[in-house]
């Protein structure tokens, strides 16, 4: 009775409404009614049977207008893009079936605005229903997840749905090819082609990038002949594609031919065209398209700057940076970010610095990447005092520096050895807690290491929580370099309990090697660079070839110079420095010559190679040749190395005086090594008043280095001014230095043994001292007699003799007479000048034992062999 009573008023509510008493509002979104107070409920004569079945109809139609106004005002919210009420009437529609239009448009509107929380309840709603999810509703509820970004999900729905429509599979193929899945777009592709589904120009032009992103030349070549069966051979957008693709796959000429046969050009085409061709290296030829294109009156966009700029950046063109600079002023693109901040670049890295900060202040917005431009352009050129301050101003104007400009700053103090500034910036990272980078950590080592501070470089190194490849080699390298082979050769060792060496490892340990002149240790390295396939890396074939030099075994380095099949600057260079250090001038010209005539020309590291080996041969006209021909035909200004090595020249030729006016006449200030070079001279041929004059520039230059000082000494003691080498050795005291030990080493089954100047306490000391004092007599015997000005002490002949005997060069030398086969031969090292006596003492050694020995001394090598040094008396 109660419901029928309800019924009854339900039904007679909307029989008898009228449109002047009831009013139709909404609010927030959502219908209501405000029934008029005169509406009669019940209305006499009429009776319940009749009442309940035009209820009923009435109740229908009324679900039915329902339903039909619901969907509408969903889709109006939908169609001026208010999501917020159509999902808040959307929800209030649990209990009515809305129809697939609506879904439709509300997944749209979802896509739209990204909103994937609002597209997942729309589908979650339609699976409670029930919904069939046909190829239109299928399309739009793949779009929304991918366009929100779950394409995972619209993958899912995508599998589920047979759609033959081009437009979804494009969609999926352009997304994954958007995260990088290049594979995942060519299976899409393949499976369109087997369920029959008909590609348009669109579908080409996106697959074709994926062919070209992963190389495969093969299947790319496949769909061009595919798309030409199609007929889509002209269309601008798929033949872009086409010449996009050829040029990633290094088809330079198949995409120059695309571009010479079609003849609808766009600027697209012509943009292809030149970032294809400075991609590939063809700077120069991707600029000649642009003159092209400039000529043909395409219009340049933004785009086609940005390419052209980053092709005068790779060949370092300063005018054609600056027209495009004045062209992209006129047209406006000076206002965008991406063109101002490539012009930063192109400046910073042609050394135009004063461009580039023109360009940087005059920008109206800068974002990390100017800064960073700015930062790396210092780096570049080395100036970190200026790195530094952008570094700060960057800081000051809120802008954080990321990893990135932390290590181009690190860099800068790293070229310029600018420690403090260095540690300024280490201190930054402490604050912003950036050493948990590995790029940072390995930036901050290789800065301490090139600024000579290996205890701080091992800090951070022993304070990283992983260590890398290049961790290692930072490490490694930086001990070589910095004259700690023996801490290289131990982190060496260290290093493979964890990680395989790779071909920079090998290139970073060789110089400890050849530092310690370890020839048993380079041997083993080049061992392991011929079981891991290092061989054929240049730089590798490079070190190994300076170890060998370095480690005396002069015939092993020719040799695996010799089967280097490509032979940079470098290779011919260590090989002709090679030949100097040995005394072998007349091979290092022979090979100089033959340098050029393969092609390459020498730079001032080469130069300063060849002279080296001409005043170490006394090559004096050969020298002076060689000079001219680097100032007058290669147009190479001479630096002070140059200088040294000239005068270094004339000074052991005995040309004392010309050297000296040629010191006068040089165009730059000489440095102390330029004066060094003379004083040398003077020793040799014990011009003392020359001297004099000499040491007193030096000195002045570096009044700190003693080896200067200790030289000036050796000339007054071997012209026996005793008072005079009193008073340059007080003069040493009261400026606090100290002179090196001499000090020599010799490697014996993988074993280095050191000797010092008068010391005994190597085990083999009295065994040692015999040797030598038998050999001594046996010396006079035949005529030889101790040099007694070697011995530079002011005592009886006695003493200096005993002296003499006490030099490191010899007990090394001793050492492996007593300690290695006969006829095997002995290799010694010294930190300092071998001394006269010593060098006569181990030439009569050499006859008397029958064994070659090697002596590598602070300036060059000496293999005695039969009674005769390769010096020639040139050292």
């Amino acid at each position: 009775m109660l419901l029928t009573t309800k019924t009854t008023i339900l039904t007679n509510f909307w029989v008898h409404r009228s449109q002047r008493d009831v009013s139709l509002g909404r609010e927030n979104g959502v219908l209501f009614f405000n029934p008029s107070s005169r509406i009669s409920i019940l209305s006499p004569g009429v009776n319940k049977s009749c009442t309940i079945n035009c209820g009923s109809l009435s109740l229908n139609r009324t679900i039915n207008h329902q339903i039909l106004d619901r969907n509408v005002e969903i889709c109006r919210f939908c169609e001026v893009g208010n999501l917020k009420n159509a999902m808040e009437l959307f929800s209030l529609s649990e209990n009515i079936d809305l129809d697939s239009r609506t879904y439709c448009t509300m997944l749209q509107l979802c896509a739209e605005l990204k909103s994937l929380r609002d597209g997942q309840r729309v589908h979650s709603f339609i699976r409670s229903k029930g919904v069939e999810i046909d190829s239109i509703l299928g399309v739009k509820l793949v779009f929304m997840y991918v366009n929100c970004g779950d394409l995972e999900a619209g993958r899912r729905v995508f599998d589920k749905v047979a759609n033959e429509k081009v437009f979804l599979w494009n969609l999926m193929i352009n997304e994954y090819a958007k995260i990088g899945n290049f594979q995942e777009s060519i299976f899409l592709f393949q499976k369109m082609q087997e369920l029959g589904v008909e590609v348009n120009s669109h579908t080409f032009s996106c697959v074709l990038k994926c062919f070209g992103a992963v190389g495969r030349v093969v299947e790319g070549e496949r769909a061009h002949g595919y798309l030409l069966k199609m007929g889509f051979g002209s269309y601008n957008t798929v033949v872009n594609s086409l010449i996009s693709f050829y040029f990633k796959c290094g088809r330079i000429g198949s995409a120059g031919k695309l571009f010479d046969e079609l003849t609808d050009r766009d600027v697209i085409t012509w943009n292809s065209m030149i970032s294809g061709y400075i991609a590939n290296g063809f700077n120069e030829k991707g600029i000649e398209v642009f003159i092209e294109m400039l000529g043909f009156g395409v219009e340049v966009d933004l785009v086609t700057a940005v390419c052209v700029l980053a092709a005068c950046a790779n060949i370092g063109s300063l005018s054609l940076t600056k027209a495009l600079h004045a062209y992209g002023t006129k047209a406006r693109f000076d206002s965008k970010m991406k063109f101002t901040n490539t012009l930063l670049d192109v400046y910073s890295k042609c050394g135009d610095m004063d461009s580039a900060i023109c360009v940087f202040e005059n920008m109206g917005e800068r974002s990390v990447v100017s800064w960073t431009s700015m930062i790396a352009g210092y780096a570049r050129e080395g100036t970190s005092a200026e790195a530094i301050c952008l570094f700060r101003d960057m800081n000051k104007e809120g802008i954080h520096p990321d990893n990135f400009i932390v290590t181009s700053v690190l860099h800068a103090c790293a070229c310029n050895g600018s420690l403090e500034n260095g540690k300024e910036v280490h201190n930054y990272i402490r604050e912003n807690n950036m050493q948990s980078s590995l790029f940072v950590s390995n930036a901050l080592m290789d800065m301490y290491a090139k600024c000579g501070s290996m205890e701080d470089a091992l800090l951070v190194f022993s304070q990283m929580p992983s260590k890398d490849i290049v961790s290692w080699n930072t490490m490694i390298g930086g001990y070589s370099k910095n004259s700690l082979p023996n801490e290289a050769l131990k982190l060496f060792v260290e290093m493979q309990r964890d990680l395989k060496p790779d071909s920079v490892t090998m290139t970073c340990i060789l110089p400890a090697c050849a530092s310690l002149a370890a020839l048993d240790k380079g041997r083993e390295m080049h061992g392991q660079i011929l079981r891991n396939g290092f061989s054929s890396d240049r730089y590798v074939t490079n070190a190994l070839v300076d170890m060998y030099v370095k480690c005396g075994v002069l015939v092993l380095a020719r040799s695996l110079f010799d089967m280097i099949h490509v032979k940079d600057l470098v290779s011919w260079t260590v090989m002709i420095a090679g030949y100097g250090m040995h005394g072998f001038g007349r091979e290092a010209i022979a090979t100089f010559s033959e340098m050029r005539r393969a092609g390459v020309e020498p730079d001032e590291v080469s130069f300063v190679s060849i002279l080296y080996a001409c005043s170490h041969s006394g090559l004096l006209d050969e020298g002076w040749r060689l000079y001219n021909i680097m100032v007058h035909d290669c147009k190479i200004k001479s630096k002070l190395e140059h200088y040294a090595c000239m005068v270094d020249l004339f000074a052991r030729a005995g040309k004392l005086s010309e050297a000296y006016k040629f010191i006068t006449n040089m165009p730059i200030q000489p440095d102390a090594t330029v004066w060094g070079a003379l004083l040398c001279g003077c020793r040799i041929y014990h011009d003392v008043k020359l001297a004099e004059k000499v040491a007193e520039h030096v000195f002045d230059l570096e009044p700190e280095n003693t080896g200067y000082y200790v030289l000036l000494a050796n000339i007054y003691t071997e012209a026996e001014k005793w008072e005079e080498v009193k008073k340059l050795r007080e003069r040493i005291g009261r400026r606090g230095l100290r002179k090196n030990p001499g000090c020599s080493w010799i490697e014996i089954k993988g074993s280095v043994h050191i000797f010092v100047a008068g010391d005994n306490a190597h085990p083999q000391a009295k065994r040692i001292e015999t040797f030598l004092k038998k050999f001594r007599t046996r010396m006079k015997e035949e005529g030889y007699f101790p040099k007694m000005k070697y011995a530079l002490i002011n005592a009886d002949e006695m003493e200096k003799e005993a002296a003499l005997c006490g030099h490191s060069e010899k007990l090394a030398v001793a050492f492996g007479v007593l300690n290695l086969p006969p006829g095997k031969t002995i290799r010694v090292s010294k930190n300092l000048r071998v001394c006269g006596d010593c060098h006569e003492m181990i030439k009569f050694m050499s006859e008397k034992v029958g064994s070659e020995i090697v002596l590598r001394d602070s300036n060059r090598f000496h293999h005695f062999k039969d009674g005769c040094c390769s010096c020639r008396g040139y050292w």
